[in-house]
């Protein structure tokens, strides 16, 4: 189990949580959109949030701001944090506007203000769970879905419940953070997610 708790670490990095929440929207709103404005939006999200950073990332370490994709270090995270800041508001603001997907134009401002508080954080020399942030987000934001389009989503949800303690548990296996961080960065992301269901829900 030791072996393979580091996986979901990797597989459920914060990167790849906009993508995934953009999948359960397109999934679960079927019928709402044809698939060719499906394959516009994700691979909006998709540019703009995984590749974008991504090259940032290659950039950043090749001058040596950064040793690792984990991004272990306070100080290594301001800049990657500030770019996804800056990045989600160029998203919601010209591409997943509040008119046409309104739930997950929603759920980037609640990662958005996430992703405010864990930099501000950072001044103060605490560290939060990116990782929880994104489960957490995600995990909310797929109830809300479930109950606005009143879709059963027992199991979906149930995994995703699941998955957020087997990816605390993937951080504490590879000592990459203490219980607190981790109960912070699952506040982080649960809370904004839960304050915007009001708008949307």
């Amino acid at each position: 189990m030791k072996k393979i708790l580091p996986f979901f670490s990797y597989v459920f990095h914060p990167i790849f949580i906009p993508a995934m929440a953009t999948l359960f929207y397109l999934f679960l709103n079927g019928t709402a959109f044809v698939t060719q404005e499906k394959l516009l939006v994700f691979f909006q999200v998709i540019i703009v949030t995984l590749f974008i950073p991504v090259l940032a990332f290659l950039l950043l370490r090749a001058i040596g701001n950064v040793d690792s994709i984990m991004l272990s270090k306070v100080s290594q995270r301001k800049i990657p944090l500030l770019l996804h800041c800056f990045l989600i508001i160029l998203l919601v603001r010209n591409n997943i506007t509040i008119d046409r997907y309104p739930e997950l134009h929603f759920f980037l401002l609640g990662g958005l203000l996430s992703s405010l508080l864990a930099l501000i954080l950072l001044f103060g020399n605490i560290k939060a769970s990116l990782h929880m942030i994104g489960m957490s987000s995600l995990t909310v934001f797929t109830i809300g879905l479930s109950m606005h389009l009143q879709i059963q989503s027992t199991f979906t949800i149930a995994m995703l419940i699941l998955l957020n303690g087997i990816v605390a548990s993937s951080r504490l296996e590879m000592n990459a953070h203490t219980n607190k961080e981790l109960i912070i960065g699952f506040m982080l992301g649960a809370i904004p997610q839960l304050l915007l269901l009001v708008l949307w829900l």
